[in-house]
């Protein structure tokens, strides 16, 4: 008797599962040799997507998920330093630490020489004599600091003043 091979076929033209690759395991992401994890590496943690979320946050921050929103180039986004006189107050010791300030026989001189300075609110007034230079000042700050006995030295009215003199 004569014994016949039969003809085995490739293993990628048996293994498709309904044309669709899944070799026989159903759902393609069930058999990616991480369960349903959705893939290797990144795979599946698309801006909307929530697998591995944490994963995500802890490597890139919670920047990285939703939307970014987008401003016309006109309207920008105004990033003056800003500082109130009375958060000025509460510190004085750390700007002395830091060397910002200088405690002087006239009061306090403090150097915040890119900040606006506010007046915050019209009820907490001034315990401390405070000589500010600074680059602007509102108006209810500049009341606050002259009613105290200070006075704040911006850097805009010298060079406002030096161009009016030379005229």
């Amino acid at each position: 008797m004569v014994i016949q091979k039969t003809k085995k076929r490739k293993k990628s033209s048996r293994m498709h599962g309904r044309g669709r690759g899944t070799h026989g395991w159903g759902e393609r992401k069930k058999h990616k040799k991480s369960g349903h994890r959705g893939g290797i590496g990144m795979a599946g943690s698309g801006k909307r997507a929530d697998h591995k979320k944490t994963l995500v946050t802890k490597q890139y921050g919670h920047g990285y998920f939703g939307k970014k929103g987008i401003t016309s180039r006109k309207s920008q986004k105004d990033k003056r330093k800003r500082i109130n006189l009375r958060d000025i107050e509460l510190n004085l010791e750390k700007y002395i630490q830091k060397g910002i300030a200088k405690k002087t026989t006239s009061g306090f001189e403090i150097n915040l020489e890119n900040y606006k300075i506010l007046g915050s609110s019209e009820k907490d007034l001034l315990k401390n004599k405070l000589i500010i230079k600074a680059k602007e000042a509102s108006n209810l700050a500049l009341e606050k600091v002259k009613k105290s006995g200070g006075e704040i030295i911006l850097k805009n009215k010298e060079k406002l003043n030096k161009t009016k003199d030379n005229k």
